[in-house]
């Protein structure tokens, strides 16, 4: 049963809000800014009206959520921070001397609360709403990319997974302290799980035994991660299983396993709209779905700055169909040619490679054809033939028996003419200068917002997750704005 919303609490401890809390904190301003009760009426449906025990504040739940990705904590640390933070506790709406919930709420209210409702689209609405109401964007011009982020198991198996952890967790301890690596449990040195996992034990209970090393934050927060995958690893090793992750290419030998969230965002560097999705896609295909959500979100779209992945000739029919500006260059192999099966055959830009519709990147490339001899040459990508004789969409595309498969890409063409004539203007040139923006923006989610490494299993965790930090960006560069 929801709480009763409304009530007034008093306390004669609420006056150290206004002593020790300055009017510029970070979680003040959130505060001033948005009005947390559209929370309240997208979860409301989720809880019994009048029936059962009183839940916690569904407000105050998806608050935490978001303290956890601004500070990058984990459940327990961001519970047990609220327990003494007096910022952590006037932005939950407690009083002072008020107890905090059990860390395991915030996995219950994930699954079951958050479940089934689209917080993507719903808290970029929000924070662009916002953003147009106090006068921050003020063009129709989006960027867009696609970041990368690597599965929570990318695709380690369990050995690896503990190894890591406890690799990070004796750093910590050795930066404080060096005289502990004769003090430390012996690690283990081969890749047995059985011997892994005492090791792990051991470390975990030499800390709690040692509070003056352990309860030191820095490495209490290590702990806690390395405790939590020796958890999921008790249960059913669940660390080296994302079933919803697929491997993807950064460039031609830098693959990863995770997932991709496909990003518009204006010059103010505010993100209008976001797609996420398995590692394998390719970025072309989610810009019509950007588009269209960034024009749902209020925002008119009239220019479209992006890399080469942009330039298929599908979006440039869409952008000259609603009369957008495309500013992406046309891939050189193309630049006077067509794709044939363009629908069916993505180029990742990174690799600089075509990638098959099961998610197969091209293992090589060959100009073939003579110049300058009234024939077209092509640009032929091979593909690895025992894949294909595997793949569940072979048929219409390998036929059996044969030794090799290409896809062929016509150089020289005049299909692309209109969009190469644009790339050579001094508008196309002075618009794709925007696009560096949208490159720092990744690595805020990153670096800041701890948005490189998937925090749970699935897509639509990593849909919860990349929600939550990009609603977090975007009030973070609101408020910056605005000061």
């Amino acid at each position: 049963m929801l709480p009763i919303q409304g009530t007034l609490q008093f306390s004669e401890h609420a006056v150290l809000y206004d002593m020790l809390i300055p009017q510029d904190h970070l979680l003040r301003k959130i505060n001033d800014l948005i009005d947390f009760q559209f929370v309240l009426d997208e979860l409301k449906s989720k809880y019994c009206q009048d029936n059962g025990r009183t839940a916690e504040d569904p407000v105050r739940m998806f608050k935490y959520l978001l303290l956890k990705t601004i500070y990058t904590l984990s459940d327990v640390d961001v519970v047990e921070h609220s327990r003494y933070d007096l910022s952590y506790k006037y932005f939950l709406g407690m009083m002072p001397e008020d107890d905090v919930i059990d860390p395991s709420s915030l996995c219950k209210f994930r699954r079951m609360r958050l479940k089934d409702v689209d917080l993507l689209d719903m808290l970029i609405n929000k924070t662009v709403g916002i953003a147009l109401e106090k006068g921050i964007i003020k063009s129709g011009t989006i960027i867009v990319d696609a970041t990368h982020t690597a599965s929570r198991s990318n695709p380690y198996g369990p050995v690896d997974i503990l190894k890591q952890r406890s690799k990070l967790l004796r750093k910590a301890i050795y930066s404080i302290d060096e005289e502990q690596k004769d003090n430390l449990p012996k690690k283990n040195e081969d890749d047995d799980l059985s011997h892994e996992m005492t090791y792990t034990e051991t470390l975990i209970e030499y800390l709690e035994s040692h509070p003056l090393i352990g309860e030191i934050p820095a490495v209490k927060e290590k702990k806690n991660l390395l405790a939590e995958a020796l958890d999921d690893i008790k249960d059913h090793y669940n660390t080296s299983k994302d079933r919803d992750a697929r491997i993807g290419h950064k460039s031609a030998e830098d693959a990863f396993f995770g997932y991709k969230t496909h990003i518009a965002m204006t010059p103010e560097r505010v993100i209008v709209a976001a797609t996420v999705t398995s590692g394998d896609r390719g970025d072309g295909p989610e810009l019509k779905s950007l588009v269209e959500k960034s024009k749902n979100n209020g925002v008119e779209v009239d220019v479209i700055v992006g890399d080469a992945a942009y330039s298929g000739k599908e979006n440039i029919a869409m952008a000259n169909t609603e009369s957008i500006e495309l500013v992406a260059k046309l891939n050189p192999c193309i630049s006077q040619g067509y794709r044939k099966e363009e629908d069916r055959f993505d180029y990742n830009k990174d690799a600089g490679m075509f990638v098959c519709p099961a998610g197969h990147m091209a293992i090589r490339k060959a100009r073939q054809g003579k110049k300058d001899v009234g024939v077209n040459q092509v640009m032929t990508y091979f593909f690895d033939v025992e894949k294909c004789k595997t793949c569940s969409l072979r048929k219409g595309c390998y036929k059996d028996g044969t030794k090799s498969k290409s896809y062929s890409v016509s150089i020289k063409s005049d299909e692309h003419k209109a969009q190469m004539e644009f790339q050579d203007s001094e508008r196309f040139k002075s618009l794709a200068k925007e696009r560096y923006k949208i490159e720092a923006k990744n690595a805020e989610l990153k670096n800041v917002l701890g948005y490189g490494r998937a925090l749970s299993y699935g897509l639509s965790n990593m849909q919860m997750q990349g929600a939550i930090a990009i609603f977090a960006a975007n009030l973070k560069r609101i408020l910056k704005i605005m000061a």
